[in-house]
C-alpha cells in the first residue's frame, strides 16, 4: 500500500477491502464435509475467522514495510495452523494478496512462493488422500496465482496514474519557474532602462539648478513622472514573481520518494510565511528528503507545516526509517545554519528502529523580524510610502 498516499485510503479501508472480506465464506466450506461438527470445531472456525479479520485490518492501517511483512506471515501462519480441520487454504491465499498489495513485486512473488510451498507441505501431511490433496491443492495455487496477478496489476495501474499526476504537478512547476525567469528579464529591461533615464534627468537637473532653475524643476519633475510609471510597471510585474516554494518543493518531493516506492503525506496551515523563512524551510525540506532517500531505508515520509499558538510555526518532516541519525553531516550542520540566520532552531529526534522526526521551529519573534526584512527589500514598498509622504 506505498501508493496510498496518492489514492487517499489512509483514514478508512476502501471499499474494495470490505468486498473481499466475502473470500471469508470458502474458510467455512469445509464445515459442509463433516459428518458431524464438533463444537469445538465450530469454536476454533470463528476464532480463526476473527483472529484473520484483526490481523487484516491492522496490515491496512500498518505504516511500516517490517510490520505489514509480519503480518502477512501472521496470516499465513493462521492458515497453517487450522490446515488439519481444512480451513487453512482460504487464509494462505489471504495472505498471498496481502503481500502482493503492499511489498515489492520481487520480494512479494519469492514470499508467495515459500508461503504456497509450505501449504504444499500441510496438505502432504495433514489431508486424507480420501480428500484428494493434490488436486485441491493444485486449485490453490491456480486461485492464488490469479490473486497475485490481479492485485499487482491493480497495484501498478494506482502507481501509473500517481505518477501521471504528479507529472502534471512538475509540468505545471516548471511553468511557473518559465514564468518567474521570464518576468525577472521583463524586470532587468525595465530597471535597466527607467534607472538610466533617472540618471540622465537628475544630472542634468543638477547642471541647470544654479542657471536655470525654472528647467531643472522641470527635469526634477520629470523624474518622478518616469519613477512613478516604473513603480507601476514594477508592481504589476512583481506580483506574478514569488510563487509558494515550499508547495514546489513538495512537488518535486512526491516525485523524488515516489521513484523509491516511498509515499509522502502533508498537511500545510493556511499561515503566511516570509520569503527568507519560506527558503530556508523548502531547502531544509529538500536536504530532508534527500536524507530519507539516501540513508533512511524509509517507506512513508510526512511532512506538516504548524501554526503555533504563540504565532510562530514549525515544519515537522518525519519517516519511518531505520533511525539512529549519529554525527551531523554537512546536509543538518547548513540546515541549522540557515535555521538560525533566520532565528529559527532545529530539533532531531532519530532513536534507532523508530525512524527520525525533524522539527524545524520559528518563533514569532523571528518571523516578525523577517517580515519586516521582506517589507524593506520591497522597492515597490518603498516607493509607495516616498509618494504618500
Amino acid at each position: 500500500m506505498r501508493i496510498k498516499a496518492f489514492i487517499q485510503a489512509h483514514e478508512h479501508p476502501p471499499v474494495w477491502r470490505w468486498v473481499s472480506l466475502l473470500y471469508l465464506i470458502f474458510a467455512f466450506l469445509p464445515l459442509l464435509y463433516w459428518p458431524r461438527v464438533p463444537a469445538w470445531v465450530v469454536a476454533i472456525f470463528i476464532g480463526a475467522a476473527l483472529l484473520f479479520v484483526l490481523l487484516y485490518f491492522a496490515h491496512h492501517y500498518a505504516v511500516s514495510r517490517r510490520r505489514r511483512t509480519a503480518l502477512t506471515l501472521a496470516v499465513a501462519a493462521l492458515g497453517f495452523v487450522t490446515m488439519p480441520i481444512g480451513a487453512g487454504a482460504a487464509y494462505v491465499i489471504f495472505a498471498v494478496g496481502l503481500a502482493a498489495a503492499s511489498l515489492p513485486s520481487g520480494r512479494a512473488l519469492a514470499l508467495c512462493v515459500a508461503m504456497l510451498a509450505m501449504e504444499g507441505l500441510c496438505f502432504y501431511r495433514f489431508v486424507p488422500a480420501a480428500a484428494m490433496p493434490l488436486s485441491t491443492y493444485i486449485i490453490n495455487v491456480i486461485v492464488a496465482a490469479m490473486v497475485f496477478v490481479g492485485v499487482v496489476s491493480i497495484r501498478n495501474r494506482e502507481l501509473r496514474n500517481a505518477e501521471l499526476r504528479l507529472t502534471q504537478d512538475e509540468v505545471r512547476r516548471l511553468a511557473s519557474l518559465a514564468e518567474r525567469e521570464r518576468i525577472g528579464r521583463d524586470l532587468h529591461d525595465l530597471l535597466g532602462h527607467t534607472l538610466s533615464l533617472v540618471v540622465l534627468k537628475t544630472q542634468l537637473a543638477a547642471r541647470l539648478f544654479e542657471r536655470d532653475p525654472q528647467g531643472a524643476r522641470a527635469q526634477i519633475g520629470e523624474v518622478e513622472r518616469v519613477a512613478r510609471e516604473a513603480l507601476t510597471q514594477v508592481r504589476e510585474a512583481v506580483a506574478g514573481i514569488r510563487a509558494n516554494g515550499l508547495q514546489a518543493e513538495l512537488a518535486a518531493a512526491r516525485l523524488a520518494l515516489l521513484s523509491a516506492e516511498i509515499s509522502l503525506d502533508h498537511r500545510l496551515a493556511p499561515v503566511e510565511i516570509p520569503e527568507k523563512v519560506e527558503t530556508a524551510l523548502t531547502l531544509a525540506l529538500r536536504e530532508s528528503v534527500t536524507n530519507v532517500l539516501r540513508h533512511a531505508g524509509a517507506t512513508r515520509v510526512e511532512v506538516e507545516l504548524i501554526g503555533e499558538a504563540r504565532g510562530g510555526l514549525s515544519l515537522l518532516i518525519a519517516d519511518d526509517g531505520r533511525g539512529g541519525a549519529g554525527r551531523e553531516g554537512h546536509g543538518l550542520t547548513g540546515m541549522r545554519e540557515r535555521l538560525r540566520e533566520v532565528g529559527g532552531s532545529v530539533e532531531i529526534d532519530s532513536p534507532v528502529g523508530a525512524g527520525t522526526r525533524l522539527r524545524l521551529i520559528l518563533p514569532r519573534e523571528a518571523l516578525a523580524v523577517a517580515r519586516r526584512s521582506d517589507e524593506a527589500a520591497a522597492p515597490a514598498h518603498a516607493f509607495s510610502e516616498r509618494g504618500a509622504a
